[in-house]
């Protein structure tokens, strides 16, 4: 299952134009939560943290989790793991939202992975992970696998079940991974919604046809799916090194070509296949098959190109090996897989429910450019998720507190508006001795003193007395005003010292803000802004009779923070 074989196949891609008629995305990376849809906690987090410097303190798990022998620990593990879950969850989840007829995962279609095993050089089984995104939407998935080996993990994964009807045309009998059976049928609701056509050695392109295409013309009949995913494994060609058919590279792509008869949502994924060139060969040609254009033998040049030779064409031959699939046996198995396709009755359905929201895709992607590479530091940039506040990550400690926490340490009394957060407007917050901001746009309100609070707060004791109106104009407004623009400093109030009489104001809810726009002109036509706010108790702290220098200016449209409150 080498990496290499999928840029082998994309260089062919490119350079015979086939991506002119398709959109190309790097796919995010399917996460620990994405993977354990299907799998067990504990096999994804031994994925996740076993590395081949590190895997002899981890005997136990190898054991337990069939990992070393077929499924060796190479560098890289988890990563290509999760490039390969995540490349079928997104295209599962575009079919989902109608962003595209047929969705192409050449990296994807392992499809021996089990809930807590790994198999056949299979880790994660993004085969079903990629089907349970389309169960989200669509009440019925036909799986159609033409891998030499039996898709053993699929079937297994969905054996109980009449959503999902896996049909598997492999080689059966003493060979990996043994499963298959034509008896082989499911149970429960899921009887008879397994398919499995066993197969002799050295079967063509002809024999191969007339068993293919009338079987999943019946099983269209039968089971009328909503979507198909298609696996595609590259060792049912001939001249694979784990292979033991005779299919040619035109045998292989015919499958295709019929299944996109059907005109239904598609999801197309790659597999086995260990004779690097013959894939990438296969896949490029089918590659065009699923995009309408036919492509000719001679290859272009590309960076690869060598692997190619000696005759550097795209084509793969059948070879000269024995047919062992005799036409009555082939004829015996068709007629017993449509005595049990009948035994289905009818095509199942669902209740009817609200779908989930989209898990994998966001709605912001359908404008963006599909050339364009973001870092993921990028896309979790743009996560604004409505609990949390984000430090500035100039100061200590930086990162992401939650709304309780903050709370306690600030005074924040959890009765601001989220979209004034989301927004990222400034906010400052004061204490005893300091002053907090929070990261939450490009400015960051200046920190304000004790002291220069204390003469902030005797100017706005003598605006306490009423409560502003629109268009009622007092006269210490004005020259309160002008005696707060002198200063360099927002504006946040402090509590009467004890003994002083409660105004109005005092009387309202903790985090309301009377704001009023006052009708005094003020130089070049504009109008000055006017609050009055609930004071927040500081100990120690009383008000002077006269105003000092270096009090607080209020910006047009600005208005006075203070504990309970945040713009």
């Amino acid at each position: 299952m080498r990496p290499h074989r999928i840029r082998m196949c994309h260089g062919l891609v490119m350079n015979y134009g086939l991506y002119k008629k398709m959109e190309i995305y790097r796919a995010k990376p399917a996460n620990k939560w994405e993977m354990t849809q299907f799998h067990a906690d504990d096999y994804i987090d031994f994925l996740s943290r076993v590395t081949p410097e590190n895997m002899d303190q981890f005997q136990k798990e190898q054991a337990k989790f069939n990992v070393g022998d077929d499924s060796p620990v190479f560098e890289g593990l988890f990563e290509y793991c999760g490039l390969s879950a995540g490349g079928s969850m997104e295209g599962a989840a575009r079919l989902n939202r109608g962003l595209c007829d047929i969705a192409i995962n050449w990296a994807g279609g392992l499809h021996h992975a089990k809930k807590s095993e790994a198999s056949g050089f299979c880790y994660v089984n993004d085969i079903v992970l990629g089907i349970l995104e389309l169960l989200r939407y669509y009440a019925r998935v036909l799986y159609i696998d033409i891998d030499v080996h039996h898709g053993d993990g699929v079937e297994e994964a969905f054996y109980t079940t009449d959503r999902v009807m896996t049909v598997s045309f492999h080689k059966y009998g003493e060979f990996f991974p043994g499963t298959g059976e034509l008896k082989d049928v499911g149970v429960g609701k899921g009887k008879y919604y397994s398919v499995n056509f066993p197969l002799r050695d050295g079967i063509d392109d002809e024999s191969y046809q007339s068993v293919f295409e009338p079987v999943i013309e019946k099983v269209m009949e039968w089971y009328r799916p909503s979507a198909i995913v298609l696996q595609c494994g590259g060792d049912s060609l001939s001249g694979d090194k784990l292979g033991c058919f005779n299919l040619s590279m035109k045998g292989h792509a015919n499958c295709v070509r019929f299944v996109k008869k059907f005109n239904l949502p598609t999801l197309v994924l790659g597999g086995g296949g260990y004779t690097m060139r013959n894939v990438a060969r296969a896949w490029a040609y089918e590659t065009g098959v699923v995009v309408g254009q036919d492509i000719g033998p001679d290859m272009p040049y590309n960076d690869y190109y060598e692997y190619f030779g000696p005759d550097y064409q795209l084509d793969v031959r059948a070879g000269n090996m024995e047919n062992m699939n005799t036409l009555d046996y082939l004829e015996k198995i068709k007629t017993q897989v449509y005595e049990n396709l009948a035994r289905t009755m009818f095509a199942p359905s669902v209740q009817m429910q609200e779908v989930p929201a989209d898990e994998v895709i966001s709605e912001d992607e359908d404008d963006e450019d599909a050339d364009d590479r973001y870092p993921q530091s990028f896309w979790d940039r743009r996560i604004v998720p409505d609990n949390e506040y984000y430090d500035s990550d100039e100061g200590e400690g930086g990162g992401s507190q939650n709304e309780q926490n903050y709370g306690d340490e600030h005074g924040y009394d959890g009765d601001e508006s989220d979209e004034n957060r989301i927004n990222g407007k400034e906010s400052s917050t004061a204490g005893n001795t300091r002053s907090s901001s929070m990261d939450l746009g490009d400015s960051r309100p200046p920190a304000v003193s004790q002291d220069e609070e204390v003469q902030i707060a005797q100017i706005l004791k003598e605006e306490e007395d009423r409560i502003i109106r629109p268009n009622d104009i007092h006269p210490n407004e004005t020259a309160a005003s002008e005696r707060l623009s002198e200063s360099g400093m927002i504006a946040s109030p402090v509590a009467p010292s004890p003994g002083v009489e409660a105004s109005p104001m005092e009387s309202m809810e903790e985090g309301e803000v009377t704001s009023t726009k006052s009708g005094t002109p003020m130089e070049g036509g504009q109008e000055k802004m006017a609050v009055d706010l609930a004071p927040p108790e500081i100990d120690g702290a009383t008000p002077s009779s006269q105003p000092q220098d270096g009090e607080s200016t209020l910006e047009e449209g600005e208005i006075a923070d203070s504990p309970h409150t945040q713009q």
